[in-house]
């Protein structure tokens, strides 16, 4: 990987990393979700015009793309909500590439190298040692956790075959604008114009840049560098994000979650590698 695709997508993780520790650390999680949304959607339209491009073959990608990010958002938003960001972020991410490959097997019958194969365990390992080996409680945690993991899996393989009939930040605009919409007229409808105000702050809107940004520092890295080697690389936001945590104290990080975290990053290198 040359090193300019090596710094773009450890610029990636680092920036995902930021706008999930930003959101999560929101009094009213949905809120802010909701005007991250529309502030970034705002941000990069002018620049998604610049090179617009979109074909009627990208409707139905488009539409389920945006059906499952509206469901990742909201699932993310409640997770954050009533657990620990070091606990649902590592298995959310972790358990999206697992999940890619069991669809590709079970779906099409694709082959699994061994490489793949033992990244899996390690994955599974690792989530295992996050949500803590002899943890007793809250398995409701776990289910949104791998329901958020779910939904990254569900739009990545829409995505893989909707991104061919339109220009990337074309794609990405229309497929985020719609949630923005929708979440937010769901939460006017919930709390009401006092809880939208109360989101607009500068973490929320650092929030929303950074979920198009991290987009499109994939996007320029790609251009670099295979897909797989990008994608490793980028993962390396779980061990970002724990490691923040833990040196600021936001949140209790024992030895046990920071090496699972650890494996989770290790297991999705082995799986995109493989």
């Amino acid at each position: 990987m040359p090193i300019s695709a090596l710094l773009l997508a450890i610029a990636a993780a680092a920036v995902h990393a930021i706008w999930n520790l930003l959101l999560s650390g929101e009094e009213d999680t949905h809120a802010a979700t909701a005007v991250a949304l529309v502030i970034g959607t705002v941000v990069f339209v002018p620049v998604a015009l610049i090179n617009w491009r979109i074909d009627s073959a990208a409707v139905p990608y488009l539409t389920g793309s945006s059906v499952l990010e509206l469901a990742y958002l909201a699932l993310l938003a409640t997770g954050y909500s009533v657990a620990a960001m070091s606990f649902i972020y590592p298995i959310a991410r972790g358990s999206a590439p697992v999940l890619v490959l069991v669809a590709g097997v079970v779906a099409v019958g694709a082959t699994v190298s061994a490489l793949a194969a033992v990244g899996v365990v390690v994955v599974a390992v690792g989530i295992v040692l996050v949500r803590g080996v002899n943890a007793s409680g809250r398995p409701r945690d776990l289910a949104l956790a791998l329901a958020v993991g779910a939904c990254i899996a569900g739009y990545t393989l829409v995505d893989k075959h909707g991104i061919v009939h339109a220009s990337p930040l074309t794609y990405l605009v229309l497929v985020l604008g719609v949630p923005a919409i929708v979440y937010s007229l769901a939460v006017w409808r919930v709390g009401g114009g006092t809880a939208l105000r109360a989101a607009v702050n500068r973490p929320t809107l650092l929030a929303g840049v950074g979920m198009f940004g991290a987009y499109a520092l994939v996007l320029a890295a790609l251009r670099l560098a295979p897909a797989a080697s990008v994608s490793a690389v980028r993962e390396s936001s779980v061990v970002m994000a724990t490691v923040f945590l833990a040196i600021t104290g936001r949140e209790k990080i024992g030895t046990e979650r920071l090496i699972g975290a650890i494996a989770v990053v290790a297991g999705i290198a082995l799986i995109s590698l493989g």
